[in-house]
């Protein structure tokens, strides 16, 4: 049964307003609070993939689609992890500091580890705080806020764009679609190598269709899946099944423990595929960390299914 992203998206829980604050604090406590780990389980395997493609063609500049606070570069970059970013945050002193001494605060906190990265960032958000924190805590080299599925770049945001060789999302994919990632491969060309981690539950046909037409091929890891939170409710949990069971998914052993689960896919130049297979660069063992809260998960046989709390 064919359902379009934007019904499938409905289904899952809104936290438009921790990207409208001046600083992270309250991303990282709401979403902390639901074990979010996509950005820890994704980075070793995006250090994996840039350095199969310096090998090949140099150093990356990564454009971040749907980066909110930098998070992707701030622990692709330095010793940090969501986790200790996470009890950084939560700390008592830090509660009632001003958002723009934090935002020096944190300028300070990075500029004192070294930069381990492989890339430099480029921001991509919709977000004008997010971005304005990323880039001013120096995270991004530079930002831009576009909606780009209902408006086009302005010449300035092109030439700020213009540099990026690699596209990452680890989790824009239900946010924006295709039509996104069309203008941004005008902009960028088809040498590119984007890295998309997408939530089981959404389609990526139309992407890789995009992809193609500009003769760029796309892999999909099949050794693992990349756990991304826990869900936030009953309903969350009960409506995201039903619409991926609508499409026909099999959710036991996935989602129907009570983890939203991405596939990590990788488009590039077919040439580079071919001398280079996803596969072969990529090694990972689990995508998962084995430290969660309680869960929603489904219980008893299927004629008396029911939904319990799995600590």
């Amino acid at each position: 049964m064919s359902i379009g992203i934007k019904e499938i998206n409905e289904n899952k829980a809104a936290f438009d307003d921790i990207y409208n604050a001046p600083d992270p604090r309250r991303y990282f406590s709401v979403l902390g609070s639901l074990n979010y780990m996509i950005p820890d389980v994704a980075e070793p395997v995006i250090r994996q993939i840039l350095a199969a493609k310096a090998v090949m063609h140099g150093a990356s500049t990564v454009l971040d689609i749907g980066c909110s606070y930098g998070i992707n570069a701030a622990t692709h970059r330095f010793p940090v992890n969501f986790t200790s970013l996470l009890q950084r945050y939560a700390r008592r002193e830090m509660m009632d500091v001003l958002p723009d001494t934090l935002i020096d605060l944190d300028k300070k906190f990075y500029a004192s580890w070294p930069d381990i990265g492989a890339a430099r960032f480029i921001g991509f958000d919709i977000s004008p705080e997010a971005i304005h924190y990323a880039s001013r805590t120096g995270l991004h080299d530079a930002g831009v806020v576009a909606d780009l599925e209902n408006n086009d770049l302005t010449p300035e945001q092109v030439r700020t764009i213009a540099p990026a060789n690699v596209l990452l999302s680890t989790g824009s994919v239900g946010y924006v679609t295709h039509r996104t990632y069309r203008k941004l491969l005008d902009v960028v060309g088809n040498r590119a190598w984007a890295i998309s981690f997408v939530l089981r539950m959404f389609p990526y046909d139309d992407f890789i269709t995009a992809f193609a037409e500009r003769g760029m091929v796309t892999e999909k890891l099949t050794s693992a899946t990349f756990i991304q939170r826990r869900f936030r409710d009953e309903d969350e949990f009960s409506q995201c099944l039903a619409s991926m069971e609508k499409r026909g998914l099999d959710t036991a052993g996935f989602e129907a423990e009570g983890l939203f689960h991405a596939e990590l896919f990788l488009s590039r130049p077919k040439a580079d595929a071919e001398a280079a297979p996803l596969e072969e660069i990529v090694t990972v063992s689990s995508g998962r960390y084995s430290k969660l809260g309680a869960r929603y998960v489904r219980v008893g046989s299927h004629a008396d299914e029911r939904i319990a709390i799995e600590a």
